[in-house]
C-alpha cells in the first residue's frame, strides 16, 4: 500500500478527438458591453486562445516532458496522489517539496526544476524537487468524501516525503500551495527544515486601517478590489463547487475562460497575459484540468478549506517572497504576525502570483537565498 509507482501519461488519441470537436462545436455568447477585462474573460480574447488551442496547440509535447521529468504515483490515507520526482546529481542538494495552486498545477514548476536540480552554476545551491499534484488536481485521484483539507494535504505531503526517505527538507508554496505550507509548518515535522512562500500571507490589524504606510496603503486598497471585484470564483467555488463543476468539465471554453481570467489578473502583466507567459503554458495547465475531468473536484478545495485559508500561526523557520503582482500582498509587519520565526523577506520589483511560472529566474534565486538563510 505504501509502495511508489512509476507514472507514464499516455492520453488516447479518442480523447484529444473529444476535445477538439468540443471546441469546434463552442456555442458562443455576446461580447460583453464593455471592451475591457471588467466583465469578464472578453469574448476575442477567448476566440483567440481556443483557435490556438484547436489549430496549433501540441499536447503530446507537454506530455512528453512531463513524462521525462519523472512522475510518480502512491496511495496515502485512501486516495492516489501524483507527483514530479527529480533528484538532484548533487549530494548536497536540499530536498524540496513544491505546491501549486488554483487555477496551476505542477506545470508551473516546468520552467525551475532544471535549473533547480542541476544548476548552470556549479556552485550553487541544488535541490531534489518533488512537487505533488494536489487531491482532486492534475492526475491525483478525485477525494470521494469530504474532509481533505489543507490541514490533511499537509499531512499527506508529510508522509510523501517519508516515503522518499529524505530526511532534512523544504516545503514551498503559493496559492492553496501557501496555504498547504503554512499547515506542514504548524505540524513543524522534525524532518521539515524550514518553509518558504511567494504569497506570504498575513492579514491587518486594528491599526492598520489608519496607516498611512504606502505599503499597508497598497495592501489595503488590493484587499478590497478583491473583496469587491476579483473574489467571484472563490464564493462560488467555496458554496457550491458541484454547479460550476458541470460546466467546467463539460465545456473546454467555459474552462479556459475561468482559468483565463485569473491569468489576466494575477500575471503582472502590462495588458496582456501573453507579456508574460506563452498560450502553450497556459493551455499545458488548462490541459491539467480538462483531461483528468476535475473542475469540480479542484473548486471542492474552495469548500474544504477556504474559510480557514491562511489561520494560525508558523513558528519553524520561513522565508518570504513578496511578489509586486501578488493578488493580496501583505506587509512583512503582517506576515512576521503569522510566521513568527522570518528569517528571510524579500520585495522584489516584478512577478506576480505565479512566480515560478512567470519569473523562473527570480523565483530559483529567491529559493536559494532563503535556504541560505535557513538555520
Amino acid at each position: 500500500m505504501n509502495a511508489i509507482r512509476p507514472f507514464t501519461l499516455d492520453i488516447p488519441e479518442a480523447d484529444l478527438a473529444d476535445l477538439a470537436a468540443r471546441l469546434d462545436r463552442t456555442r458562443w455568447p455576446e461580447a460583453a458591453t464593455v471592451d475591457d477585462w471588467t466583465q469578464g474573460t472578453p469574448l476575442a480574447a477567448l476566440r483567440e486562445l481556443v483557435a490556438y488551442w484547436r489549430n496549433g496547440y501540441d499536447w503530446r509535447r507537454c506530455e512528453a516532458r512531463l513524462n521525462a521529468l519523472g512522475q510518480f504515483v502512491t496511495e496515502i490515507d485512501g486516495l492516489d496522489i501524483h507527483f514530479l520526482h527529480k533528484p538532484s546529481s548533487r549530494s548536497d542538494a536540499v530536498p524540496l517539496l513544491l505546491t501549486h495552486g488554483w487555477p496551476g498545477s505542477v506545470v508551473e514548476f516546468l520552467g525551475v526544476i532544471d535549473e533547480l536540480t542541476e544548476p548552470a552554476v556549479a556552485d550553487t545551491q541544488a535541490f531534489h524537487v518533488i512537487a505533488p499534484s494536489l487531491p482532486g488536481y492534475g492526475f491525483s485521484a478525485k477525494p470521494g468524501a469530504t474532509g481533505w483539507g489543507v490541514e490533511r494535504i499537509a499531512q499527506a505531503w508529510t508522509e510523501l516525503m517519508q516515503r522518499l526517505e529524505y530526511r532534512r527538507w523544504m516545503a514551498q508554496g503559493g496559492d492553496w500551495g501557501a496555504a498547504v505550507t503554512m499547515a506542514i509548518g504548524q505540524l513543524a515535522p522534525s524532518e521539515c527544515r524550514g518553509i518558504h512562500l511567494n504569497m506570504p500571507i498575513g492579514r491587518p490589524g486594528p491599526d492598520d486601517m489608519q496607516s498611512k504606510d504606502p505599503k499597508v496603503l497598497k495592501a489595503l486598497q488590493r484587499l478590497g478590489f478583491y473583496q469587491e471585484w476579483d473574489s467571484g470564483y472563490s464564493k462560488q467555488q467555496s458554496t457550491r463547487p458541484q454547479t460550476i463543476g458541470y460546466g467546467l468539465v463539460d465545456s473546454p471554453s467555459a474552462l479556459a475562460a475561468w482559468m483565463l481570467e485569473k491569468v489576466h489578473y494575477w500575471t503582472d502583466n502590462q495588458g496582456s497575459a501573453w507579456d508574460v507567459l506563452t498560450m502553450d503554458q497556459v493551455l499545458d495547465d488548462v490541459m491539467l484540468y480538462w483531461l483528468p475531468a476535475t473542475g469540480a473536484s479542484a473548486a471542492r478545495l474552495y469548500w474544504e478549506s477556504f474559510g480557514k485559508f491562511g489561520d494560525g500561526t508558523v513558528s519553524i523557520p520561513a522565508g518570504a517572497s513578496a511578489f509586486p503582482g501578488e493578488i493580496l500582498p501583505a506587509p512583512r509587519e503582517w506576515v512576521e504576525r503569522t510566521l513568527t520565526n522570518l528569517v528571510y523577506w524579500n520585495d522584489l520589483d516584478k512577478g506576480g502570483h505565479f512566480a515560478a511560472w512567470e519569473q523562473p529566474e527570480l523565483f530559483v534565486s529567491e529559493l536559494r537565498a532563503c535556504v541560505a538563510a535557513m538555520p
